[in-house]
């Protein structure tokens, strides 16, 4: 079930950043564009949070020999 929420956070998340992104595109007034960058950002940056959280990855380091990060040889 975590898993269905993070991905439907995920999902709201790339949501607004596109709504945020073809703004962008359009005229708008100073105090707006300000607005919307920031919004943009925020949401940017929760996105990069949750993709983490729910995704995470771990690659061996360059030179770190294969078993060190329990893959086998």
């Amino acid at each position: 079930m975590m898993l269905d929420e993070n991905l439907a956070r995920i999902r709201a998340h790339r949501n607004n950043i596109h709504r945020y992104r073809r703004l962008l595109k359009t005229r708008l007034s100073q105090l707006e564009r300000h607005f919307v960058e920031r919004r943009l950002a925020e949401e940017q940056s929760a996105l990069d949070g949750l993709t983490a959280a729910t995704f995470p990855v771990s690659f061996r380091a360059s030179g770190a020999p294969a078993n060190a990060t329990g893959m086998a040889q």
